[in-house]
C-alpha cells in the first residue's frame, strides 16, 4: 500500500492570494484524501469500482455543491473554494473528482439555477448530504460533440410527460437516485427534466471494459415510455444554453482538477529523481531530468495563474464560456503531457501501480475528451477570437 507523501507545490507563492477559508477548505480535503482515499485508490482502479463508502466523506468535506447556499444544504463557498476541492480530489484520482463535480455542477447546479423552490427543497439537501447521488443525461450514442442533434424526447400526456430515448457515457448512472435529463419536447425545444430511480421504464445499465476512469462508475440511461410528473420539469431555462451553462461549471472544475493530477505526477517524479541513483549520483542531478522537471513546474504554475484568475471572474459573474474552454483545454493537455514526462523519469517503475502516474495518464485520456473534446475547445476559442463559426 503506497504512502501518500504529497505536500503541495507553490512556486509562485499562490497561497498568498488565498483566504484563510480557502486554505482551510484545501487542508481539510487534502487530509481526508490522504487518510481515506489514497490507501485504497489503486485497488479500486484495478477492480474497476467506485468505492461508494466514500460518499459520506465527500459530502462532509464539501465535495457536493460547495457553492450551493446553506439554506439548501450546501456550504455557501465561493468558486475558488470549489476549484480547490476539485484540485485536491483529482490530485488523488480523476474518477473521484468526476463523481463530485457531476453531482455539484451537472445535477445540483441546474436544480438550483433553473428549478422551482419546491424542487430545490426536495432534491438539493439530499444531494448535498450524499444521501442521494445524481447524474446528468446529455450525451447520446450518436450525439456527443453535437448535443443539439439529440433524439431523446418527451411528449405531453395530460397530467404527466412520457419520456423516450437513451443517454451514454453517464458518470454515476449505475447507482444514481436522480438524473437531470435533457430532452426535446414536441416542438423540438430542449428542456431539463428530473427522472428518479424507480420510475417504470427507466434503467441504468453499467458500461464495462473501460481502461480509463476505472474508479468511477459509468453507465447508460434508457427511457422506455417513462412517465415523469410535470412537476419534474426544470422551468427556469430551456434551449441548448441551459445544459451548456451546467457544463461551464463542470469544465471550470476540471480546469482546477487537472492541475491536481499534474501536481501529483510532478511530486512523485521530483521525489523519485532525488532518490534514484544512476552513474553514482541521483538522476535529478542530470541535465535532461532537470529540464523535464523545470518544464513541469513552469507549466503547472502557468495553469495555476490562469485558473485562479478564472476563479475571480467566476466569483464576479464575468467568466465567459470561451474563457472556461481555454482553461479546460490548456490544463488537461498540460496534465497529460506532465504525466507522460513523469512516467519517463520513473523509467520502468512508472508503469507499475506502486506509483500513481500510469493511472493518472489513463484517466486523463478521458478527461481530455469529455465535457468538450480537446479539438472542440480549440474551435470555441477560434470562434471567439475570429467571429467565425467553424462548426457549420
Amino acid at each position: 500500500m503506497r504512502t501518500d507523501l504529497y505536500q503541495g507545490h507553490d512556486y509562485y507563492l499562490m497561497d498568498e492570494l488565498l483566504t484563510e477559508e480557502h486554505k482551510l477548505v484545501r487542508d481539510t480535503a487534502r487530509a481526508w484524501v490522504k487518510k481515506e482515499v489514497s490507501p485504497l485508490i489503486e485497488g479500486a482502479w484495478e477492480k474497476g469500482e467506485f468505492p461508494r463508502h466514500l460518499i459520506k466523506g465527500l459530502a462532509e468535506i464539501g465535495g457536493f455543491g460547495p457553492y450551493i447556499p446553506a439554506e439548501y444544504g450546501g456550504a455557501g463557498l465561493d468558486q475558488i473554494a470549489y476549484g480547490i476541492i476539485m484540485q485536491e480530489l483529482e490530485r488523488c484520482d480523476s474518477g473521484l473528482r468526476s463523481t463530485s463535480s457531476v453531482q455539484s455542477s451537472l445535477v445540483m447546479y441546474p436544480i438550483w439555477k433553473y428549478g422551482t423552490e419546491e424542487q430545490r427543497q426536495k432534491y438539493l439537501p439530499k444531494l448535498a448530504s450524499g444521501e442521494w447521488i445524481g447524474c446528468f443525461g446529455l450525451t447520446e450514442p450518436d450525439h456527443g460533440s453535437n448535443p443539439a442533434g439529440m433524439t431523446t424526447n418527451f411528449k405531453d400526456a395530460g397530467d404527466h410527460y412520457v419520456l423516450n430515448g437513451a443517454k451514454m457515457w453517464i458518470s454515476n448512472a449505475p447507482f444514481a437516485q436522480v438524473a437531470v435529463v435533457w430532452a426535446k419536447n414536441e416542438e423540438g425545444r430542449i428542456h431539463g427534466i428530473i427522472v428518479e430511480r424507480g420510475m417504470e421504464g427507466f434503467t441504468t445499465p453499467t458500461m464495462h471494459g473501460k481502461w480509463s476512469l476505472r474508479a468511477s462508475d459509468t453507465g447508460e440511461l434508457i427511457f422506455d415510455n417513462v412517465k415523469v410528473p410535470k412537476g419534474n420539469l426544470l422551468p427556469g431555462r430551456s434551449g441548448l444554453g441551459a445544459p451548456l451553462s451546467c457544463l461551464d461549471s463542470a469544465r471550470y472544475g476540471i480546469a482546477w482538477g487537472a492541475i491536481g493530477a499534474a501536481l501529483d505526477c510532478y511530486d512523485v517524479a521530483l521525489r523519485y529523481s532525488q532518490e534514484r541513483q544512476q552513474f553514482n549520483k541521483p538522476i535529478g542531478a542530470f541535465q535532461l531530468q532537470q529540464k523535464k522537471l523545470a518544464e513541469m513546474i513552469t507549466e503547472i504554475t502557468k495553469a495555476q495563474l490562469l485558473t485562479y484568475r478564472l476563479g475571480q471572474l467566476r466569483n464576479e459573474g464575468r467568466a465567459t464560456s470561451a474563457q472556461i474552454s481555454m482553461a479546460k483545454r490548456n490544463n488537461v493537455n498540460m496534465a497529460i503531457q506532465i504525466a507522460r514526462e513523469a512516467r519517463q523519469i520513473l523509467g520502468g517503475m512508472g508503469i507499475t501501480n506502486e506509483y500513481p502516474i500510469m493511472r493518472h495518464m489513463c484517466n486523463l485520456e478521458s478527461v481530455i475528451t469529455y465535457e468538450g473534446t480537446h479539438d472542440v475547445h480549440l474551435l470555441i476559442t477560434g470562434m471567439d477570437i475570429t467571429g467565425f463559426d467553424a462548426f457549420k
